[in-house]
């Protein structure tokens, strides 16, 4: 069995979703939303956004829940999860957000997406094989890394190809 390599598994640039660094979070949903993709078989939906700067440089990534989690004011923090918790909302009753929290949030998402991506440290290259891919993975505790080809970002590889690969091969 021939093990593969990250440019056989990698979800290529033009069909993953990326912003530019002073895309609006607001926004960057929305490229999020409509980012529908195949891989193989499978529909997948993106979870993660790309952040680059106007050279086209990779700066970072923004993530769903990095969205969300923005939208917790510093005063919350914790606090919100913990309050719906304690007072659970029932199916149909329309979430009712106090004046001030729903000012907050308008302002947030139409704040640059760079305020709150996670800088990315590791990326790797088209050519590396799957099993040291998933390595680095689990060691930089991500579930996607970018993937370079000469340099540049080329395309994306998720865990969920690796474990579906993996899962496939035996390996």
């Amino acid at each position: 069995m021939e093990i593969k390599i990250v440019g056989d598994l990698m979800i290529p640039m033009e069909k993953y979703p990326y912003v530019s660094h002073w895309t609006t979070i607001r926004q960057t949903m929305e490229t999020m939303e409509k980012a529908v993709f195949e891989v193989g078989d499978r529909k997948s939906l993106a979870r993660v956004a790309l952040v680059f700067d106007e050279q086209y440089k990779l700066l970072g990534m923004v993530r769903r829940r990095d969205i969300l989690r923005s939208m917790e004011p510093d005063f919350l923090v914790g606090q919100l999860a913990l309050a719906f918790k304690e007072t659970p909302v029932k199916p149909g009753q329309p979430l009712a957000f106090p004046d001030k929290l729903e000012a907050f949030v308008k302002k947030q998402l139409e704040q640059p997406v760079s305020t709150i991506m996670k800088r990315i440290n590791t990326a790797v290259d088209y050519d590396d094989n799957i099993v040291e891919v998933a390595a680095r993975m689990v060691a930089a505790d991500q579930s996607l890394l970018p993937v370079l080809r000469k340099g540049e970002v080329v395309g994306v590889i998720r865990t969920v190809e690796l474990i579906h690969q993996l899962a496939l091969s035996g390996t």
